[in-house]
């Protein structure tokens, strides 16, 4: 009897092959406690679980859809949406008038319990809840938005391996703003409508007069003493009941000779009214907040937003969320001076307006300027509003001193404390 050809030897074989692979697979799945093979592994072994989207948690002050704060942060969700394929759990109005029963603690752990590996809580009212929530889930990346959480010279520092802050630099983008200001203004009056005291708004109310004042001498040759007062409403937004109405502010600054407003809220108040304002054929103007399309509220009576663009250093710690790389930092980022309007790099935007016109060309220069380094609009000497010395003369301020702003500056009208 003649043996079996080639061929068939070669199908007996690819048979015991695929037997044999049979075999193995039916081993791997004859501990299943059900006693059935399913033929599929359900275990979360490294392989399946690199292969699943990072889940993210955003935490929100205000309404999602405010064209200010809050909006811009879930834009950079959506900006870690777009690149990584990530899913972002959102919660808006995480605040004691819109949500009293709601704790960002309670918040966190919710979110952690629909499975997010990392949250994003983007207030500086927040931190109570952002504190007690890293410490009651340290194996999942946290960073607060505006805090100084993770600056082991700061004055908040909390040894927290899980949490990490990040911060616009601002100060620049005011800075342009109150030079918008000085250079639109005829009458020489500026209103800031602000939100409520802490450092960070006073610095932030310091950058745009310092940013006014230079302007105003710089392009303007200081015709007469520039006039620049703020106004708190007391909270990140308007509260019936509980804040002033910035509707109002407005009006009054007008009424009282101002010309410019700058806003320093989360939402879109200042504009909207102006705007108003100036339809009605007022020769008034404004500068919105925190986010990139504010103007689109009122073109022809916009000077411009400063904004900021979440998207690509959140990015960055997603990734190294991704990466198991994540460490606690505390970021100030500057804008990417190359293209300060680049979403995929500069965290600080400056959008010029319709309104702004003619001093357009100034304002470039003032920017160029700032990018070169050939200003420091943060060098004594200055005084706060007591008198006392912030900087001496020739002094350059450091991260400490602007940061941790105690007063408003000597020039500015307003109060520099709750308490008056």
């Amino acid at each position: 009897m003649k043996g079996p050809t080639m061929t068939k030897r070669l199908r007996w074989g690819a048979f015991l092959l695929a037997l044999t692979l049979v075999v193995a697979a039916c081993g791997d799945t004859a501990d299943d406690d059900t006693g059935t093979d399913t033929g599929t592994d359900t275990g979360t072994d490294d392989s399946v679980a690199a292969a699943e989207p990072l889940k993210f948690g955003m935490i929100l002050v205000g309404p999602e859809n405010d064209r200010g704060w809050s909006q811009a942060h879930r834009e950079g969700g959506e900006y870690l949406e777009a690149q990584l394929g990530a899913e972002m759990i959102v919660i808006d109005k995480v605040n004691p008038a819109d949500r009293p029963d709601t704790s960002v603690e309670q918040v966190i752990d919710d979110m952690v319990a629909q499975g997010a590996q990392l949250i994003f809580a983007t207030s500086d009212d927040m931190k109570d809840g952002i504190l007690a929530g890293a410490a009651a889930h340290p194996d999942i990346p946290m960073i607060w938005s505006s805090g100084d959480s993770a600056w082991e010279g700061g004055e908040s520092f909390a040894d927290l391996d899980n949490l990490g802050n990040i911060m616009g630099q601002m100060e620049f983008g005011k800075m342009m703003a109150g030079c918008a200001a000085a250079l639109k203004t005829e009458t020489g009056q500026i209103g800031f409508v602000g939100p409520l005291i802490n450092d960070e708004t006073r610095r932030l109310v310091n950058a745009a007069y310092l940013g006014a004042n230079h302007c105003w001498n710089e392009y303007r040759g200081a015709p007469s003493d520039l006039s620049f007062e703020v106004t708190w409403i007391g909270f990140w937004f308007a509260i019936p009941g509980v804040t002033l109405d910035p509707t109002q502010v407005v009006n009054d600054f007008i009424d009282g000779g101002a010309d410019v407003l700058i806003s320093g809220i989360d939402t879109t108040e200042v504009i909207v009214r102006t705007g108003q304002r100036a339809e009605a054929g007022e020769a008034v103007f404004a500068l919105p907040y925190d986010f990139e399309g504010a103007c689109d509220e009122a073109p022809a009576a916009c000077l411009g937003v400063p904004y900021f663009n979440w998207g690509p250093e959140y990015l960055k710690v997603a990734q190294s969320v991704i990466d198991d790389s994540f460490e606690s930092q505390w970021i100030w980022a500057e804008p990417d001076w190359s293209d300060i309007n680049n979403h995929d790099t500069s965290t600080i935007g400056f959008v010029q307006g319709d309104g702004l016109g003619d001093a357009a060309g100034d304002l470039d220069a003032f920017i160029a300027s700032l990018a070169s380094g050939d200003v420091n609009l943060w060098e004594g000497p200055l005084n706060f509003q007591d008198g006392s010395s912030f900087l001496g003369s020739g002094e350059t301020a450091t991260e400490s001193q602007i940061w941790y702003t105690t007063q408003l500056l000597e020039g500015v009208v307003g109060a520099s404390s709750a308490e008056g």
